[in-house]
């Protein structure tokens, strides 16, 4: 399995704890639903998918890295960044999951691995499921083209049945680890979400899909990071919207729960957090929802300082350094690395360490159960952590924080600011 297209990179300012900035209230909410997740109905934590997902996670950020470096220069790369050679699944790993698209329902909505919500493209209006991600910009869905088994299944954009779609001459393309891809060409059309329209956006309806996206009930994903990482070198559908002034506060939030996700557009729902929002300043140039100076702590100490930090919906747990996680976990008693491919530890199931991250406000903890990815196999008293030592290439000392982390907090997205925020949930 393997990947789509993200990326990441540095903070020019120091986080500023406690800024307050007023909620909005005047936006409009889009319902998510969960789907197929790293853990099993029966509580055992599925490796072969756990290592999928990671190497998609590997083959988006490069991916990211690639088209920032093209679009802002090598200077706008984190210190320590390197494009990385195209991540690639072993042969066991393919044969299982295959095994398992077989088996497996299409729509598992009692996971949690990705959040999907419901946009339309055209002329008259064509629907999508949609994957929301933060690290990533650009938005494709299957086009009428494809005559892949592996688009059969999904919602299909048919250009020619749309009167504002306009074709491009450029192409879009993204390169996976199976040696497939994601491609087809780019056209401009008008896309709405919850009532929030951008019109001339430029996206791709794909003609090409990899067998990676077989089992994924949503069509398509739509990037809501910086154009800074936009393959298609446009501005993201967000931007877009807001500067044509569709929505008026140029704000976004996300809530991921057990129940009623949603991803709010042009504010924050002050009815699902406490209090007010924790923000900190982060750099557009890179691309990333990104913020540096932070710390992590494991069992109330710290064990990584001035860290840097990705915000990514897209990823579903999450991973630092090699070392810096080898480093805390050693504080972790009973903790051993369980998976040396991608950096997975192991813990006694009856003692869920406690981890949090701070950028020098609140301690933002993750709860046991957003911790526990489930058993190393059945019967064992031994869990899977959901964090993990990977490198990515992002740079030193950069930490990516994905689903794993946003369950726990209110999370809102400013692009004035720009700045992301952190609310205690209700």
């Amino acid at each position: 399995m393997l990947l789509l297209f993200y990326l990441i990179l540095t903070v020019s300012a120091a986080p500023r704890p406690n800024l307050q900035i007023p909620s909005q209230t005047s936006g409009m909410s889009i319902p998510l639903r969960r789907k197929a997740a790293i853990t099993t109905p029966a509580g055992i934590f599925d490796k072969p998918k756990a290592i999928a997902a990671t190497v998609i996670t590997k083959n988006k950020h490069r991916q990211n890295l690639i088209n920032l470096q093209r679009n802002e220069g090598p200077a706008a790369l984190n210190p320590g960044a390197v494009i990385q050679p195209l991540a690639t699944l072993a042969a066991d790993i393919l044969s299982d999951l295959k095994l398992k698209r077989q088996a497996e329902p299409l729509v598992d909505e009692s996971q949690d691995l990705e959040w999907a919500g419901l946009i339309s493209i055209g002329t008259p209006a064509q629907s999508f499921i949609i994957d929301f991600d933060t690290g990533s910009a650009d938005l494709w869905v299957p086009s009428t083209a494809c005559a892949s088994s592996i688009c059969s299944p999904k919602h299909k954009f048919n250009s020619n049945a749309s009167s504002t779609a306009v074709k491009q001459p450029s192409t879009f393309q993204i390169s996976y680890g199976d040696g497939s891809t994601v491609s087809g060409p780019v056209i401009k059309d008008t896309v709405v979400v919850a009532g929030v329209k951008a019109t001339n956006l430029s996206f791709s309806p794909v003609t090409t899909l990899s067998p990676v996206f077989a089992t994924d009930p949503s069509d398509g994903i739509l990037g809501m990071a910086f154009p800074s990482i936009s393959n298609l070198r446009q501005n993201p559908f967000f931007t877009t919207a807001h500067n044509e002034q569709t929505v008026k506060n140029n704000t976004f939030g996300f809530f991921l729960a057990e129940h009623s996700s949603e991803l709010y557009l042009g504010g924050t729902n002050a009815a699902l957090y406490n209090g007010t929002i924790e923000y900190h300043t982060v750099n557009p140039k890179s691309g990333f929802w990104q913020l540096s100076g932070a710390s992590a702590k494991i069992n109330s100490t710290v064990t990584a300082s001035n860290i840097t930090t990705i915000i990514d919906s897209g990823t579903t747990i999450m991973y630092g350094p090699p070392d810096a996680v080898k480093a805390l976990y050693s504080k972790v008693p009973g903790s051993a690395l369980f998976d040396s491919t991608v950096g997975y530890y192991s813990f006694p199931c009856q003692s869920v360490p406690q981890l949090a991250f701070s950028w020098g406000g609140a301690d933002w903890e993750i709860t046991s159960t957003n911790f526990n990815l489930g058993l190393t196999a059945e019967g064992s008293s031994e869990c899977v952590g959901a964090l993990a030592g990977h490198d990515f290439g992002l740079g030193s000392d950069v930490w990516l924080l994905g689903d794993s982390f946003m369950k726990n907090t209110y999370t809102a997205f400013d692009f004035d600011k720009p700045a992301i925020g952190f609310a205690a949930l209700k």
